[in-house]
């Protein structure tokens, strides 16, 4: 059974790794489960109780376990039984914005080793130490992965909600959209790419990475197991599809109803000329 203690730096000027102290060693195998639990964590209240770390924020959960806690809604927890879990989950109803209405996860096995290359081998994710550090950039990349997915999952369900539109640009027996419906897209897909870009900040890398460089190479190897740059790719372009389509689909409208207009000043301009004439006959 070997310790988990960071190894000390060369200089006491560098930042020194942050243990955290609950009692693993090599021989375990500790369970890493990210869940996307809601818009937003309130984490003012609990950044002053039980805190083990932050930037993101480590705390203490189960009986030898902590959670990581993600202001953009992501809970990752480590080495907590199911029972445990759920208690914790539901501790946090107060602070949670906007629940989520179905779960999703992620999960990852890790396993400890001091001379580990850091990566994955056999399904576990072997790390040098349990650092505070090693574990914000495994939350980072499980949590980035959970919204991914949870994005994925609105982009599909906007794609099948947009294409009667574009249909209907082809054929004009089917009911085109109305301009309402196609606004409320149009400001969907903004939200989403607000939520990605400026609130999640998928593209980015985890703040410890800016102490602890070293640190890089994990962050790298799992953001290239889990895609997350591919996946954020295809999902901008995804959304930069949907945008084209439906503000196509709204110029077409709106230049439709123009030509109505049109049309109805015509009639009206008619109709005065009609009823001039027919006043001037009168006379």
């Amino acid at each position: 059974m070997g310790s988990l203690t960071p190894s000390a730096l060369p200089s006491t000027d560098l930042p020194q790794l942050s243990p955290v102290p609950l009692g693993w060693t090599t021989d375990d195998r500790i369970v890493a489960r990210a869940h996307l639990v809601g818009e937003r964590l309130v984490l003012k209240t609990l950044e002053t109780t039980a805190a083990l770390s932050t930037n993101p924020l480590i705390v203490r959960a189960g009986a030898s376990g902590c959670a990581v806690l993600l202001r953009y809604g992501v809970v990752v927890v480590f080495n907590l039984d199911p029972t445990e879990e759920a208690q914790y989950l539901d501790s946090l109803t107060p602070f949670i914005k906007e629940p989520s209405a179905e779960p999703v996860f992620e999960e990852l096995i890790l396993a400890f080793r001091p001379d580990a290359k850091e990566r994955l081998e056999q399904a576990n994710l072997w790390l040098k130490d349990c650092s505070a550090e090693r574990l914000q950039i495994v939350a980072e990349a499980l949590a980035k992965s959970v919204v991914l997915d949870y994005y994925e999952q609105k982009v599909s369900s906007l794609f099948a909600q947009i294409k009667p539109f574009t249909t209907a640009i082809q054929d004009p027996h089917q009911r085109p959209p109305k301009e309402k419906e196609l606004l409320r897209y149009i400001g969907g897909t903004l939200l989403i790419q607000q939520k990605m870009l400026g609130i999640v900040e998928v593209g980015d890398k985890p703040d410890p990475i800016w102490d602890f460089p070293d640190l890089n190479r994990l962050y790298l190897r799992l953001e290239d197991e889990y895609e997350l740059r591919e996946r954020l790719l295809i999902l901008e372009q995804k959304l930069s599809l949907i945008s084209r389509s439906v503000e196509t689909a709204l110029g077409i409208l709106q230049q439709g109803s123009s030509h109505r207009v049109e049309w109805y000043i015509v009639i009206l301009i008619v109709v005065e000329i009609l009823l001039a004439v027919y006043e001037l006959w009168l006379q």
